[in-house]
Order: C-alpha cells, then sequence, then structure tokens
C-alpha cells in the first residue's frame, strides 16, 4: 500500500476511485473534482463523483454481503478487526503523509489523527464482549427472558475534510465488528486515505462487500439518505448541514447521529499556571490550523488574568512555526482549500469591523516562509483578537481556521452564563488550581465535553464524543458503548416449554406469577 508523494508535481494528476464489492471501480458519472496538495496550490488527483446509480451498486453490494456477515460468530468479526489492527499500525505513517498531503496538516499531527483512529478499532476488537445481552433466569414461572442485540443491515457515513482517517473510524469499526455493512462518502477534499482503509481491510480478511467507498458530493449524499436500504447514517461536519442530514435521514426513516458545528471556549482563572494555560491555547487554537471541531476559538480572561496572558498569547502567535507539513518541526500547516481561505480572511475583516481589537494578523503571512514551493498554497497565519463581545460575528459563529478570539469577563459566573448562552455546546476547557472551582464549573457548563487543564477534550475510545444543543442532533454520542447501540437493535425473549405451561387460555397481561 502506497501512499502518494509528497513532492508530486502538477504533471502527476493521479485517480481517486470508489471501492465497491472489494475492488476499485472507476467513477462512471462522467463528474469528477480536483483534489489539492494546499501547501503547494498544486493539483495532484482527481476524484470521482458518484452519481445515484454507483451509490446504488455500493448499497446493493453491501445488502449482498449482509446476510453472511451479520450471522458470522462476533469472535472470528474480532478476529479480523484485530488483524486490521495488525495492518494499521504496521501502515501509520503512510496513512499520515496522505494526509499531510491532502489536508496539509502537519505530518505529527497526522500521526496523531491515526492514532486516536487506531483506539477505536482496539475498542471494537472487544465486540464479542459488547455486544453481550442479559438474561433473567425465572422471571416467572417456567419463563426466562433475555436480551440480545443484533446489526441494522447496511449503515453510512459522511465524513469531513479535516479527519479523514479518524472519523470514518469513528463509525465503520463499530459498525462492522457489529455485524453491519458500511459505505464511506468521504470528503472529495481528501479522499485518498479512504481507499487506503478499505485496501487495508480486504487485506485484514473483510469479505468483500462489507466495507465500499463512494466518492462524491452533495448527489452522493442525497442518495444515501434516500435509499431505503440504509437504515442508519452518521455524519460529522457543519451545523446546518447536520441539521438537514437528521431531519431528512429521519423523514426517510433511518436512525441518525448527526455531529453539527462548535465555539468551543477556553476559561482562563486568574489562579491557573499562566505558562500552561498559553500552551493549551496556542496548541488548541492553532493546531491543525484551526480546522477542527475540537478546536479552542474563543479564550475567557477572568479577571486579571487577562491583562498577563495576553502579551504572551501575542508573542507566542508570531512565533508560530508555519510550513510545509512535512517538515517535521512545523507547528501549522496550510489551510485545506482556496476557498476555506477566503472564508477565513474575510472573518478575520469582519472582526476588526465590528471593533474587536486585532492584536495579530495572520492575513499577512507570506507564504514563501513557509518553505520552497510553496508561494502558491494556501497559507495564513495565526490571528490573535482582544476584546471580543458576544455580539460580534466571531464570536458567534464558528470559523474553522487559526483565529483566537479572546473576550474578558469579571468572574467565573460570568463565564459559566457566557458560555451557556452560546448555540454551540461541544467543548469547553477550564484551567485553574482549585477544585472546587473545578467542580462547580464541570456540573454548570452547558457543554457535552469537559477539560479541566485539558485544552481538547476528545474522550478516549470506550467513552463516546458529542457534543449538546446544535453541536449533536439524535440522542447517541460517535463510538463507545452508545457507538455499539446506535449500530444495532435490542430484542428481548421470553421462553417456557410445554411442561411448564397451565391448561386454560389466560384474558389478563400476563404478570410474574
Amino acid at each position: 500500500m502506497n501512499a502518494p508523494d509528497s513532492t508530486r508535481t502538477a504533471g502527476a494528476v493521479t485517480s481517486i476511485d470508489h471501492w465497491i464489492d472489494g475492488r476499485v471501480v472507476p467513477g462512471q458519472s462522467g463528474r469528477s473534482a480536483d483534489v489539492f496538495n494546499p501547501a503547494l496550490g498544486q493539483v495532484t488527483g482527481k476524484v470521482a463523483l458518484a452519481s445515484s446509480a454507483e451509490v446504488d451498486k455500493a448499497v446493493a453490494s453491501a445488502q449482498k454481503a449482509f446476510p453472511a456477515w451479520a450471522d458470522m460468530p462476533p469472535i472470528r468479526r474480532a478476529r479480523v478487526m484485530f488483524k486490521f489492527l495488525e495492518l494499521l499500525n504496521k501502515h501509520r505513517d503512510e496513512l499520515a503523509r496522505a494526509i499531510t498531503v491532502e489536508h496539509g496538516k502537519v505530518f505529527t499531527d497526522a500521526q496523531g489523527e491515526v492514532t486516536r483512529g487506531i483506539d477505536i478499532v482496539e475498542f471494537a476488537c472487544g465486540i464479542p464482549q459488547l455486544l453481550k445481552g442479559q438474561y433473567t433466569d425465572q422471571v416467572s414461572t417456567g419463563i426466562d427472558n433475555w436480551t440480545m442485540r443484533q446489526p441494522l443491515g447496511v449503515v453510512a457515513g459522511i465524513t469531513p475534510f479535516n479527519f479523514p482517517v479518524m472519523v470514518p473510524m469513528w463509525m465503520y469499526p463499530v459498525a462492522i465488528a457489529a455485524g453491519n455493512c458500511f459505505v464511506l462518502k468521504p470528503s472529495p477534499l481528501d479522499p485518498t486515505a479512504s481507499i487506503m482503509m478499505a485496501r487495508l481491510l480486504k487485506e485484514a480478511g473483510l469479505p468483500d462487500g462489507v466495507f465500499n467507498v463512494v466518492q462524491g458530493d452533495k448527489d452522493a449524499v442525497d442518495a444515501l439518505l434516500e435509499h431505503p436500504d440504509v437504515k442508519a447514517i452518521s455524519f460529522v461536519g457543519s451545523t446546518a448541514i447536520a441539521q438537514k442530514i437528521y431531519e431528512t435521514g429521519a423523514r426517510h426513516g433511518k436512525r441518525v447521529q448527526a455531529l453539527g458545528g462548535a465555539k468551543n471556549h477556553m476559561v482562563v482563572m486568574p489562579d491557573a499556571d499562566l505558562d500552561q494555560a498559553v500552551d493549551a491555547l496556542i496548541g488548541s487554537a492553532f493546531g491543525s490550523a484551526g480546522e477542527r471541531c475540537m478546536a479552542i476559538s474563543l479564550g475567557v480572561l477572568v479577571g486579571e488574568a487577562a491583562d498577563k496572558i495576553l502579551p504572551m498569547l501575542a508573542e507566542r502567535t508570531q512565533q508560530l512555526k508555519i510550513k510545509n507539513g512535512t517538515e517535521l518541526d512545523a507547528e501549522m500547516g496550510p489551510i485545506v482549500s482556496k476557498v476555506a481561505h477566503e472564508r477565513i480572511a474575510g472573518y478575520i475583516g469582519h472582526g476588526v469591523d465590528e471593533g474587536a481589537k486585532l492584536v495579530v494578523d495572520g492575513r499577512s503571512f507570506q507564504a514563501a516562509k513557509a518553505g520552497a514551493g510553496c508561494d502558491n498554497g494556501f497559507w495564513i497565519g495565526g490571528s490573535l483578537f482582544d476584546n471580543v463581545t458576544p455580539d460580534m460575528k466571531i464570536y458567534k459563529e464558528e470559523i474553522f481556521g487559526p483565529v483566537l478570539g479572546c473576550v474578558r469577563v469579571k468572574d467565573l459566573a460570568g463565564a459559566v452564563e457566557l458560555i451557556n448562552s452560546h448555540e454551540y455546546g461541544n467543548g469547553v476547557s477550564l484551567f485553574t488550581r482549585d477544585g472546587n472551582t473545578a467542580r462547580e464549573f464541570s456540573r454548570r457548563v452547558q457543554v457535552g465535553m469537559v477539560g479541566v487543564n485539558v485544552p481538547i477534550p476528545v474522550p478516549m475510545a470506550w467513552h463516546g464524543f458529542g457534543g449538546w444543543k446544535k453541536s449533536l442532533f439524535g440522542d447517541m454520542h460517535a463510538y463507545g458503548e452508545e457507538g455499539v447501540r446506535f449500530y444495532t437493535k435490542q430484542k428481548s425473549i421470553m421462553q417456557r416449554w410445554p411442561e411448564s405451561i397451565g391448561k386454560g387460555a389466560e384474558f389478563v397481561m400476563p404478570t410474574a406469577k
């Protein structure tokens, strides 16, 4: 399995196609999209964009494979996952290089993404234990009762550009280990990793049709949402699209798990270790160029902490090592696309127009400083605002870029009220030395994932990921035990045998006797 060469020239353009029924299938729709190396601003590939007919083929392949896969003992499905885990560990750097070339995030960050995805595969290897039901002997005279969990059938995942390996792994390892067959629709901005993972699954012994990939855009999404054989949809992306996915999928009778946008705050108390708080704000705001739903985009500076920490933040923002992600000392890479770059620059302009103080302007970053050949890449530096207020566009909306806004508040109560008033409730962090402050904050803040002196509180594989309010549509979080429940349905069975059945019809509700 070979990853793309990070030194491709504009003339070396490859085709990225679909994966259906255990093999690469060239696109037939006649439509495609350019895939860029964002550090160089060069086209490196052409990704096929599926028609509804191609989605039908992928779903039909999954539907055909489902009965045998669902009937396979969970321990045998787990053995496939164990082999897949072994192959992922062997090829993790190839997957990371593919991420860096097409997304732009620095290689060390891409390695971390792959590692966190592998954590979910490790969790899924325990599927025999996770699928165990409950049994009660003698619930009534001669009657036993037990529950079991069974797979849904064909399920689909629609995933974003910012984590082309990890977010799909939030979904398909648990889904297929539980006995479902899966159709992945990755982002067309960085699609190569999806085919690499498909190849590894096949090498691990996964039967053809259990895992399929349809590259595409809105046409492919709509086809999956409307397809009668797709029983569940998992989605990660913006709130507007998440809400549409949730409503459309539910209207077509599907289970839907739609994770939306975020505007994550980090509260810095006056008693916090300010050096640690600065490290946390810089890393979480500018890591992956701010293109992640758990990025900290708002620093909430309490009392005297503000005047102390802002000069430190300004100095560190200006010192960011912004380079091609293939450079191992890079701290931040390019923006994923030209469109995203223009959107982020527009938000910085809005912040200035609305009266926020622009302490560091990332728009002034010179692309040539990123390295040889980077002049045409999609580069922007880290930006830092002070005096941001809740009525501003840069406070209310998700920028999804390297822009950190700072809000000043008087006390902890003001910080909690500020955060709870926001329409998003994905992640939040608090830096303090005081245990009671941490306890009160954790209990009272209306956010799904909370970090105490942890800037990016992404739960581990066995806990599950998901926010509150407009950050999540649906009842169940991604991965963990809730992921197992999402991809399975419970069946309750009561039984008794003829020797224990009394004579005569019973016309009343059965009760324990």
